[in-house]
């Protein structure tokens, strides 16, 4: 018989038992987060039909897919008819559509799970990944007051995790359109622009005005640079623009929109240290049209924004004829896992509770089960070590799987200890 050697592809999820709590840890302040702002978590499954997945427009992920096939139609030169599904936007544009008549609008939702692209395994690039999104998604309107919920809600997650430098970057899309219209850039190269300006961080000012030059020669490129690249404070770059003598209808529609989202951020206390009114977000995907948003980790740039999104128009515009405007974010959960870890962010956490309770040759199952049972009904967590072995080993394995506490007989005293493996103090646990 053949062994096979035992491996996983790159780029895909598997953690040791530690490594997996703390991943937990952090997807469940994500979750809980969301919650508490009243979203609904739902679930769609893993592949979708070929059709489905592939309605979508721009953008690269589609060149990305992972195809599903069976064996048997594999034997009969089938065309795959299903997907692996790259995001989790457009399940929940079909989610919505199949379930229009069954949903209460607004229909806020949060969702995580994993998703998989074609992509070369490498860091900050995955096959596998998590992600956590929300949306709010209306039925014909939506108040402006949910894009402003988007980021207060992103704040109190960051916080909740003692993230303190943390930069929730915000524009919106009317507002580049109404300061292209005014430098009379042609309509037909919106899209591509708005691409260019996006990747200003990454390429640097030169290189953008370099590429715009290019794209919008008979255009003021430096001039349309110098104003997106104002920088100042949220008043005082709103009273920059306010002063501009541009007055196309896009441009005030997009900065009223900005003012209103920035007076109920306010309102809910989330502070302005950790906000910022950044003209060169753009948000590269064609389907946003009012706010976007990024966050960035202030002390690693490098790294680019892990939580993003933005306003759209219709969501679902391939599947009903319904108009369904939404807003909503996705957190690259996997991808922020692992710069925490580079960080020793994890170091910081408490150790979790756990018992484990030894077993010396000659004691009654029965006793050990009450123990359990009874510390179970207190929220421990509890394991009984089953194996016959020396007390020596027992101790051990309760040291190598971090067990907090160690119950087991002192035949001196004739009762069991709670042994506490960090500070090495002993206590009584029940009376036997």
């Amino acid at each position: 018989m053949t062994t096979i050697k035992p491996r996983t592809m790159t780029g895909t999820c598997e953690y040791l038992p530690e490594m997996q709590r703390h991943f937990s840890y952090l997807l469940n302040i994500i979750r809980t987060t969301y919650a508490s702002f009243g979203f609904q978590e739902i679930m769609t499954p893993s592949f979708e039909l070929k059709d489905i997945l592939l309605s979508k427009e721009g953008g690269e992920t589609e060149k990305q897919v992972y195809f599903i096939q069976s064996t048997g139609a594999l034997e009969q030169n089938k065309a795959p008819d299903a997907a692996l599904k790259f995001d989790l936007t457009i399940p929940l544009a079909r989610y919505v559509a199949e379930h229009e008549r069954e949903l209460a609008f607004p229909f806020k939702r949060y969702q995580i799970q994993p998703v998989f692209r074609g992509e070369r395994a490498q860091k900050g690039r995955y096959r596998e990944f998590y992600q956590c999104d929300i949306d709010v998604v209306g039925k014909e309107t939506l108040s402006i007051q949910y894009d402003a919920e988007i980021p207060a809600i992103i704040y109190n997650i960051f916080s909740k995790l003692n993230l303190e430098n943390f930069q929730i970057q915000i524009n919106h899309r009317k507002l580049l359109k109404g300061i292209f219209n005014h430098f009379n850039i042609p309509s037909n190269l919106y899209e591509e622009t708005l691409r260019t300006i996006d990747k200003c961080d990454k390429i640097g000012i030169e290189k953008t005005v370099e590429t715009l030059e290019t794209l919008i020669p008979k255009n003021d490129v430096k001039g349309l640079i110098k104003l997106l690249t104002y920088e100042g404070s949220i008043e005082s770059t709103l009273t920059f623009l306010s002063n501009l003598d541009i007055t196309n209808s896009d441009f005030k529609a997009g900065l009223d929109d900005l003012k209103t989202i920035f007076e109920h951020l306010k309102n809910m206390k989330i502070p302005e240290t950790a906000l910022k009114l950044n003209l060169l977000i753009a948000r590269g995907l064609d389907y946003y049209t009012g706010a976007v948003f990024e966050t960035i980790l202030t002390d690693h740039p490098n790294i680019g924004s892990i939580c993003s999104g933005g306003r759209y128009d219709n969501l679902a515009s391939k599947f009903t004829k319904s108009n369904l405007p939404g807003v909503g974010i996705s957190i690259g959960l996997t991808r922020l896992f692992y710069q925490l870890q580079e960080m020793d962010f994890f170091k910081t956490l408490p150790q979790t509770e756990k018992y484990l309770i030894l077993n010396e040759e000659g004691t009654d199952p029965k006793t050990l089960y009450d123990m359990a049972i009874k510390l179970r009904a207190e929220n421990k967590i509890v394991d009984i070590y089953f194996e016959q072995a020396k007390l020596k080993k027992q101790f051990k394995y309760a040291s190598d799987k971090a067990f907090s506490h160690v119950i087991f007989k002192d035949h001196a005293q004739d009762q069991f200890l709670i042994k506490n493996m960090i500070t090495g103090k002993q206590i009584p646990c029940f009376n036997r």
